[in-house]
């Protein structure tokens, strides 16, 4: 009887063993879930450089192909006025500083 008993620990004792690699070690369960949760994220990531992309070339092909995208950055981003347009500039009155404040 205490033959079967020692057998039965040395035979868990190989068990868990066996498992350990398959479980921890180098390509195991656990470096597989982590490679997985790895790869969502770049997937993730690459979606949204993607969509980046893609809208930065539209921005090129509009460029390319019409002066009326020229036009718009050149208004935006230079302030451009075209020969008989009136350019007004409204600028908002400072709002007063409240009393209440100081007290």
């Amino acid at each position: 009887m205490k033959f079967v008993k020692i057998a039965t620990y040395v035979l868990l004792g190989m068990l868990v063993l066996l498992q350990y690699p398959l479980w921890f070690g180098s390509g195991g369960v656990v470096t597989i879930w982590r490679f997985h949760r790895e790869i969502a994220a770049q997937e993730q990531e690459n979606a949204r450089l993607n969509d980046r992309n893609q809208a930065l070339e539209a921005d090129v092909n509009d460029l390319k192909q019409g002066l009326a995208a020229i036009e718009e950055r050149a208004r935006t981003e230079l302030g451009m006025v075209k020969k008989g347009e009136v350019f007004f500039q409204v600028i908002e009155a400072p709002k007063p500083a409240s009393q209440s404040a100081g007290k």
